[in-house]
């Protein structure tokens, strides 16, 4: 097994549990954003280093891939919503329904951001 193939699995095993888990918080009521928040910004940034590490082995410098790029943009800018946005209220989700409803917009936010990322991905 190659190196590649060992950072290609823990690049889509990470961006898995992110979207998965933005995708469900932005379903519910955001209670549990808090309680996920340490996961999904380890996931997020486990994702991006590996996808970076992909990007830079794979691709010749100065080869044409936009789509993928303006996917991976797509994913560092969730990222940043999330731990912007949820970084500051995620001590008081549980107790303050401003910071929950906060949450919860960001969490739509970055959903919406991710879904773009992922169709980038799979139609480069």
């Amino acid at each position: 097994m190659s190196i590649v193939s060992v950072v290609l699995a823990i690049h889509v095993l990470a961006a898995t549990f992110w979207a998965g888990s933005t995708f469900t918080l932005a379903r519910i009521d955001g209670k549990s954003a808090g309680a996920l928040f340490g996961p999904q910004m380890g996931a997020a940034v486990t994702s991006i280093l590996a996808g970076g590490y992909l990007w830079h082995t794979l691709f010749a410098p100065g080869s044409e891939h936009t789509v993928l790029g303006a996917g991976a943009l797509a994913a560092i800018a969730a990222a940043v919503v999330q731990a912007v946005v949820i970084g500051r209220v995620r001590r008081r989700i549980e107790s303050e329904a401003g910071a929950r409803s906060r949450a919860l917009l960001a969490q739509r936010v970055a959903g919406g951001l991710l879904t773009a990322s992922i169709v980038c991905m799979v139609v480069q």
